[in-house]
């Protein structure tokens, strides 16, 4: 081997030398990189906003992966966590779920059924109604006879809220010009009795109204205030 053919080894050993110094630096620093993030864990984000108390499902979220050590202790991990829980408060877009923005829909108590009508958006109350809420349930009557007055009724008093739906729009019907034109299916948790009573009203009332109970306050209805009538009313003020 001549001179310059030893010079071209020597030149080779080296350059071989100097990338594994090279690569040996890369890993140094992905090592050094990774002991600072630490292993990857996978949390969820909002596809789009999400309003206050209404139930949580799954097609909602977006997977994403994110340093464990940088992940607050309150994510959550496991989207099986949002079975049968609610929003407790609107929800962002974008946002990382975290466990105290979502509780657990109120659930039916030994005897109790669930029964959802349909509300009207515009005569209800709108927007206020959450699950948990107590509400008294009126239902306007026509007279069964010619010349009868109508007459509104209390049919249940602070009757549980458990689900609020989705606004929905309703199809005109021709048949009925008192139809809403838009509603919100709203779920309560009701005795036997109570959930004849508003089946029977959303079949032959002509109106069917919420009226909201202040928290903790007094549910319970005098029976000579559950039934209004004009008639009784103008009677009442004459005395």
């Amino acid at each position: 081997m001549n001179v310059r053919q030893r010079r071209g080894v020597i030149l080779l050993i080296l350059s071989g030398l100097c990338a594994l110094g090279a690569f040996a630096g890369v890993l140094a620093v992905i090592d050094d990189v990774e002991s600072k993030v630490g292993p990857e864990t996978t949390a969820y984000k909002l596809k789009a906003d999400i309003p206050a108390y209404r139930a949580l499902g799954e097609g909602e979220f977006e997977k994403v992966s994110m340093p464990e050590r940088w992940l607050p202790e309150t994510a959550v991990t496991d989207l099986a966590g949002i079975r049968g829980k609610i929003a407790v408060t609107p929800l962002r877009k974008g946002s990382l779920l975290q466990t105290d923005m979502i509780v657990d829909r109120p659930a039916l108590r030994p005897g109790e059924q669930e029964i959802a009508i349909m509300i009207d958006a515009a005569t209800g109350v709108a927007g206020k109604i959450t699950p948990g809420a107590a509400v008294n349930i009126y239902a306007t009557f026509e007279g069964t006879r010619e010349g009868e007055p109508a007459v509104s009724q209390l049919i249940v008093a602070g009757a549980r809220v458990i689900d609020v739906g989705r606004l929905t729009a309703l199809e005109p019907d021709a048949d009925d010009d008192r139809r809403p034109g838009e509603a919100v299916p709203i779920t309560f948790a009701l005795t036997t009795p109570d959930a004849q009573r508003v089946a029977y009203a959303e079949s032959f009332a002509t109106h069917v109204r919420l009226a909201l109970v202040a928290p903790g306050g007094d549910t319970a209805v005098a029976p000579d205030e559950r039934t209004y009538t004009l008639d009784g009313d103008t009677q009442e003020a004459d005395r």
